[in-house]
């Protein structure tokens, strides 16, 4: 089987990694970088030989049976949609667009044909999240009551995106791949204390018709770095800790349930305790589980897993909870996507 042929647009700090790992992945041949940087381009041409490193996009395009986008997130739809001129596959990496604008433009053209679309959520990858996932799915859970993350640490600081659109889309597409439902409505609370009209830490919670609950914590202003995420639900509880260098999950056997019969109102609720099981999650780079997958949508043979409309879905909740934040919280409501996505 020929290999195929990918090209990396964007080779900063995350792009390199994009470089790295396509360059190392079976079945998929690094063609070509591209970057605006002459010293990102000169330690890619370096580290790279026989690699097309330019400046030029429509240079890179033109060897090139797949693309990821890994430039500034400002210029995430641009890219993507010369690329899908040409009809290429594309893996933009997260958040899709800046706006919802761009955003349902983006799963218009994937509609018209010009190319599938792989969103980099890249938690949606991740073997422990999939686990997860699937005991949701089987009900082993039970009824989800609610969800919260934390994901902060100190620095990275960005002067081009807050907290919400540089953290928020982990745990929004997380959320939003285990429960199956969009929120009707979120609110956000944020503070800058570093940059003006750039939050530092914010605080995102989403409400969804069924009642379950979403609670997000954002910060690169904190003294710990914590990547968490505990799903409470009737029958069992499940942390998810991705610091945890082996136990990534702990499943927790217990809940509050009402015993079949009572003889007062303090004896109608009782606490059960059970056992904790750490499951074994494969040691899988989620990064290069998402590029082999792209490489599979490249080839025909699989379906996007975080396609167009899960980026869509993704942008329309950072934008509401953007407007929270400008209103000091005030619940924002969401309507239904009604573009259509394949």
């Amino acid at each position: 089987m020929n290999k195929v042929r990918i090209v990396v647009v964007g080779a900063g700090q995350w792009g390199r990694n994009h470089v790295r790992t396509v360059a190392s992945l079976p079945g998929a041949q690094l063609t070509a970088v591209c970057d605006l940087s002459d010293d990102r381009r000169k330690a890619m041409a370096h580290q790279y030989p026989g690699v097309l490193v330019s400046a030029d996009l429509d240079a890179v395009l033109d060897v090139a049976d797949g693309v990821v986008v890994a430039t500034p997130v400002i210029s995430h739809a641009d890219v993507a949609r010369a690329a899908m001129a040409r009809g290429l596959p594309v893996l933009i990496e997260k958040p899709m667009a800046l706006t919802v604008d761009d955003a349902e433009d983006l799963v218009r053209r994937v509609d018209a044909g010009e190319g599938p679309v792989v969103v980099g959520h890249l938690l949606v990858f991740h073997p422990a999240v999939e686990y997860l996932q699937r005991m949701v799915a089987g009900g082993e859970l039970g009824s989800i009551f609610y969800l919260y993350s934390q994901r902060v640490n100190l620095g990275q600081v960005r002067p081009d995106e807050n907290a919400l659109w540089s953290f928020g889309p982990h745990d929004v597409s997380v959320a939003l791949r285990l429960l199956g439902e969009e929120p009707a409505r979120v609110s956000a609370h944020g503070r800058s204390y570093l940059q003006p009209g750039i939050e530092d830490v914010v605080f995102l919670t989403m409400e969804l018709n069924s009642g379950v609950m979403v609670h997000v914590q954002m910060s690169w202003l904190d003294p710990h770095k914590v990547r968490r995420l505990t799903v409470v639900g009737s029958k069992k509880m499940v942390v998810f800790d991705d610091m945890q260098p082996r136990e990534k999950i702990k499943v927790y056997d217990k809940g509050v349930g009402k015993p079949p019969t009572y003889g007062s109102y303090g004896e109608s609720l009782a606490v059960r305790e059970g056992d904790i099981v750490i499951p074994r999650i494969p040691n899988v780079e989620p990064l290069r589980a998402e590029l082999a997958h792209f490489l599979a949508v490249v080839r025909g043979e699989e379906e996007s897993r975080s396609s167009a409309r899960d980026g869509l879905q993704v942008v329309r909740i950072l934008d509401a909870a953007t407007r929270s934040l400008r209103s000091g919280g005030d619940p924002v409501e969401l309507g239904q996507v009604t573009t259509e996505s394949s």
